[in-house]
């Protein structure tokens, strides 16, 4: 059979991937190579922990999941309408006792000024954070069918503006949404990093107000889009390296040395697509690359999962690992919904 006669189901793969990726990561985060080395045995061998247990990264997608999919049974997704559903979900993750996986400081502290329903979600954002917590949690933007590429790009950067303000922070969700969903689409990985490249050079001046509102003003620029055009050029500077570490670094070496850490926005997102792009037809091998990184393991790592599961389809994860990974069924009731 063809693949076009068996649907792939991207957004069932993409956050099955992701929430897999979070698993092998969570115990290898804050570890050195050698440590994790010490720790796993041959990286290539990592099996999923028991239990399989994911950290913020899992939770908070689930919440922007559950967030989109309150606003868009509302009617067309527009900035009011995705706010307040993500708002409060965000604000739900924060109080829930399950939050308890190490999460970032930056979304502590956003989280905890959204719970003031008078404080304007501006304000709330923290404006000079481009960490990865806005990215990690952005692949739903990118799954669901029915978005203008303008919904799009508003709602991946609305969602990281919540909590992460700072221009490359929003430019790196907008470029992670804008890869999960060529990849969902089919485009071919060989030409991946060019395509972001060409859509961050379109995008690099493109103040999204009617999302954004006034946001850029919290900052120290002169305008808008001297705001965002800092962002964009952090993410080209980090799809150079990117297009370089391909062709030349050595799928044995750790990916943070060719792209950096990966607790950054930009950096994390040039990890997990290093990871997918060394081992495209080999999913699990490229989750265990990641696992396996001095840096931001886990974020990596579901980023990794994200993009080879939008590329391959749920059949790329093997049950045996699918079916024990924590929050299964809130994973594959969105994942179904989307792919429906």
């Amino acid at each position: 059979m063809t693949m076009t006669t068996v649907r792939k189901r991207a957004a069932t793969g993409s956050l099955l991937g992701l929430a897999l990726g979070d698993a092998l990561g969570f115990p290898t985060e804050f570890s050195d190579v050698p440590s994790i080395l010490a720790k796993c045995g041959p990286w290539r061998e990592m099996q999923l922990p028991t239990p399989a247990i994911v950290t913020d990264d899992t939770q908070m997608t689930l919440a922007l999941g559950k967030g989109l999919r309150s606003a868009m049974d509302r009617g067309v997704l527009g900035p009011k309408r995705l706010e307040r559903p993500v708002r409060e979900e965000f604000v739900d993750w924060y109080q829930s006792p399950e939050n308890n996986r190490a999460p970032g400081r930056t979304c502590m502290v956003a989280c905890n000024l959204l719970k003031n329903e008078r404080t304007l979600w501006q304000d709330a954002s923290q404006i000079d954070s481009k960490g990865c917590g806005a990215n990690m949690r952005v692949a739903p933007i990118g799954l669901v069918p029915g978005l203008s590429d303008e919904q799009r790009a508003g709602a991946a950067q609305l969602q990281s503006a919540l909590t992460h303000g700072h221009p490359t922070a929003l430019a790196a969700s907008d470029l992670t949404a804008h890869a999960v969903r060529l990849l969902a689409q089919g485009a071919e990985p060989t030409g991946l990093v060019g395509l972001l490249r060409s859509y961050a050079y379109e995008n690099r001046t493109r103040y999204h107000e009617r999302w954004l509102g006034d946001l850029w003003t919290r900052s120290q620029d002169p305008t808008a889009e001297h705001f965002i055009a800092r962002g964009w050029d952090e993410c080209l500077a980090i799809l150079d390296r990117l297009q370089d570490a391909v062709r030349t670094a050595s799928p044995e070496t750790d990916p943070c040395l060719a792209t950096g850490a990966g607790w950054i926005a930009e950096e994390a997102l040039a990890g997990g697509l290093l990871c997918f792009l060394w081992f495209v037809d080999e999913p699990l091998t490229a989750l265990r690359r990641a696992a396996c990184t001095s840096g931001d393991s886990d974020s990596i790592a579901c980023l990794t999962g994200a993009f080879a599961g939008a590329w391959l389809g749920a059949d790329a994860w093997p049950t045996e690992w699918a079916d024990r990974i924590e929050y299964r069924g809130d994973l594959l009731t969105l994942g179904a919904l989307w792919d429906a």
